[in-house]
This record gives structure tokens, C-alpha cells and sequence, in this order.
């Protein structure tokens, strides 16, 4: 069994990543570390997942020795460790942004200064409908942001075929997104009974979806609003797209039924997805709608943004890096 170590295991992401491979039939759970807890066992931290392994201050001599790791680190902090770990022959799903935007420039203009531009072109995009050979083969995976996951699955067969002209997404998701550290913005007083926008024209997801977009085909700058509803997990877009010419409900179901053949942790739906329908999945629900008054596309897609939009997705990338069964440790 190749082992897993899992470096940040305090976080929500971290924690349900070690749980799925804990529990996974192929993979050890070697070790699990964090910067916050150490000495505490994953269980008493998190008496859901059920994780025995007590976490620990992370030791490359002590932790090192595994054949792939799982590094959920915050932005900026993730880089440095994982190019130690691609040293010492580690294969590595990293689940922060450092990897996902293929240019330094861009990543430091909505992030930091990047630790090792060096590694950018040797990281593979890991949404495993989009780059599933690519990612087998590799040896660094960037795991792609939740809303990225949702609007490219939502979008890729309508960018693929050339119909994006002009899409406006609003999307919302559950206080998970934001992270275990709360701010004022995610304490349940300001979350309970409430709707808000955040983040509007600087949320960091917006140059991942644009570059993911344009190597599709549609070289678009999207308009992207994401709210924080009162959930604890959860995620959904609406995308509303201008086409670059008329699509009726007949064509726009045929392309994503062609698109999306085959795929089992896609489904396609027919009536718009709710979060509670993915929940605690590695699905993506998608509901495609050709708007006859507007000429508008409508796409919404829900998914867990815990599960595929992190840490599951992280476990399917895996899967293949290793040649297990894509769904193993996750269906």
C-alpha cells in the first residue's frame, strides 16, 4: 500500500482528506500533521471523522518516507513543502492555490510572492474530467479551487464547442469555504438568517476561472460574485450565458450529454440542483436551461465544496497518479 502523509490535518479540507484515507482500500494513512494541534488526535478535534492518528509537528526525517503526500497548507505556505517533498521523490496533491494559475505574475498579483515559480509548468490542473491522463502521470497536482470546480464542470461544453460569449456567475457557498479560523464575516451572528456578497471583484478565484476557460477555447473575463449563505457546507452557481449564437433546450442538452458520457461523478439533472443533493459526494449536479425570452443559457451546478470542490477530488487525483480506480476511497 503506497502511504499518505497528510501535512495541515487541522483544517476542514486537511481533516476530511485524512479521513478519506484512512478509510481508502489502496492507500496508508502514514501520518497526519498540523501547526496548531499537535498532540491531539484527528477524533478529538473532530469527533466525526473518526481518525485515531494523533497529529504532529511536521519532521521530513520523521514523515518524509511516504510515497505521496496530501499538503493543505494556507496560500504562500504550501509551496516550500511540497518542493521538499517533490525532492525527496513524493508525489503531491497540494490543495492550495500555489500550483493552480500557470503564470507567477498573475498568482502574485492576487496572492503572494510566489516561494517556486520554478515548479509552475510541472503541476497538473487536477479536475480529473478535464485532465485525466495528464494527471496519471504526474508527480505535483494542483487541486482546483471549489468554485473553479463547479463553474468549469458547469461550462466546459459550452467553451469546448465555442458558444461562450459572455457569462455572468453568481455563486454561494456554505462558511466551510472561508476556512476553520473564523473572521466577522463568518461568525454565526453575521451568517445566521442572512445572505451577503463578499469579496465582489477580488474574489481569488476569478483568474483560475478565467485561465481554465481560455484553454478551453473561450478566452473570457468573467463576472463572478460569490455569497456566503447560512450553511455549514455546500455550493452553488448560477452561470447566465450570453451565446455566441442561438442554442435551443434540444442542442444544449446534446452537448452535455456528449460532453459528460460516461462521467459518474457527474450528474446531469432535470430541474436545477440543490446542495443538499450532493452532499458529503464526489458529484457535481448539473442542470442546463436555454432561456427562449432572454436567448440566455442558464447552468447551474451544486456540489460539496469540502468533497469535490477539495478534499475528494484530491483523493480521485491521487487514485490515478497511483493507477487505483478513479471513484476508490469515494463512491
Amino acid at each position: 500500500m503506497p502511504r499518505v502523509l497528510v501535512a495541515g490535518a487541522s483544517g476542514y479540507a486537511g481533516a476530511l482528506a485524512a479521513r478519506l484515507i484512512d478509510r481508502h482500500p489502496d492507500f496508508e494513512l502514514a501520518a497526519i500533521t498540523s501547526r496548531s494541534d499537535v498532540g491531539k488526535r484527528l477524533s478529538d478535534v473532530y469527533r466525526h471523522h473518526r481518525v485515531a492518528l494523533v497529529m504532529e509537528e511536521l519532521d521530513l526525517e520523521r514523515h518524509g518516507d511516504v510515497e505521496a503526500a496530501i499538503v493543505a497548507y494556507p496560500h504562500g505556505a504550501a509551496a516550500p513543502l511540497v518542493a521538499e517533498l517533490l525532492e525527496r521523490g513524493v508525489r503531491v496533491v497540494d490543495l492550495s492555490a500555489d500550483f493552480r494559475l500557470r503564470d507567477a505574475a498573475t498568482y502574485e498579483r492576487w496572492y503572494v510572492s510566489h516561494p517556486h515559480p520554478d515548479l509552475l509548468e510541472r503541476a497538473v490542473y487536477g479536475l480529473t474530467e478535464l485532465n485525466r491522463e495528464a494527471i496519471a502521470g504526474a508527480d505535483l497536482v494542483a487541486c482546483p479551487g471549489c468554485f473553479p470546480t463547479a463553474v468549469i464542470l458547469a461550462l466546459a461544453p459550452l467553451a469546448e464547442a465555442g458558444l461562450l460569449a459572455d457569462v455572468v456567475i453568481d455563486a454561494k457557498t456554505g462558511v466551510s469555504g472561508a476556512g476553520r479560523g473564523l473572521s466577522e464575516d463568518t461568525q454565526f451572528v453575521a451568517v445566521d438568517e442572512n445572505v451577503k456578497p463578499y469579496r465582489v471583484g477580488a474574489h481569488r478565484h476569478m483568474p483560475e476561472i478565467d485561465q481554465e476557460l481560455a484553454a478551453l477555447g473561450a478566452p473570457l473575463t468573467v463576472a463572478f460574485t460569490a455569497h456566503l449563505v447560512p450553511l455549514d457546507q455546500g455550493e452553488l452557481v448560477s452561470c447566465y450565458v450570453t451565446p455566441t449564437r442561438p442554442v435551443g433546450q434540444e442542442e444544449l442538452e446534446l452537448w452535455f450529454a456528449e460532453r459528460y458520457s460516461g462521467e459518474r461523478f457527474i450528474d446531469l439533472v432535470d430541474r436545477p440542483p440543490g446542495v443538499r443533493d450532493v452532499r458529503e459526494t464526489n458529484i457535481c449536479a448539473i442542470h442546463a436551461h436555454a432561456d427562449e425570452r432572454t436567448g440566455k443559457l442558464f447552468v447551474f451546478a451544486a456540489l460539496d465544496n469540502l468533497w469535490k470542490g477539495t478534499a475528494s477530488q484530491a483523493i480521485a487525483d491521487l487514485n490515478l497518479m497511483f493507477g487505483f480506480e478513479e471513484g476508490a476511497g469515494i463512491s
